[in-house]
């Protein structure tokens, strides 16, 4: 059975894309920790980050980093911090969250019911901003 995210790649389930090529996605999460919450995806089915093929991980790395410039753009937080923990959905994902401090990487902060309408203006925001710094990749 395909995961939750291998859904939403496929277009079955609804996502809020603001990056796609060929290796992997970028959407924003429904239950953000702060504006801007960006899960980077691979596209193949990997369950665990250990047993990502060194290229594959290094390109989820860098697409982070550029989701991370565009947020820091977009939102202006202090930083951006990343989270691999994989435990809610069996498909690698890294989480790119816009932050004032490190007590910011706290998943008990998340909003479970964040509006549609936040959530489209933070997707809009983030792909401006990744429009600006010139990537391709951006999705529409």
């Amino acid at each position: 059975m395909a995961s939750l995210f291998t859904r939403i790649i496929n277009g079955e389930l609804p996502g809020r894309f603001v990056w796609s090529d060929e290796r992997c996605v970028a959407f924003l999460t429904i239950a953000p920790i702060a504006d801007g919450h960006t899960l980077v995806v691979p596209r193949s089915e990997v369950d665990h980050w250990v047993d990502l093929d060194d290229d594959l991980a290094a390109h989820l790395m860098v697409v982070s980093r550029k989701i991370g410039a565009a947020q820091m753009e977009a939102f202006s937080p202090n930083r951006v911090g990343v989270i691999i923990a994989g435990l809610e959905v069996p498909h690698t994902h890294i989480h790119v969250i816009p932050i004032e401090s490190e007590s910011d990487l706290d998943f008990r902060r998340a909003d479970p019911n964040a509006g549609a309408e936040a959530l489209d203006t933070a997707a809009h925001r983030l792909r401006e901003a990744l429009r600006s710094q010139g990537h391709p990749e951006v999705t529409s």
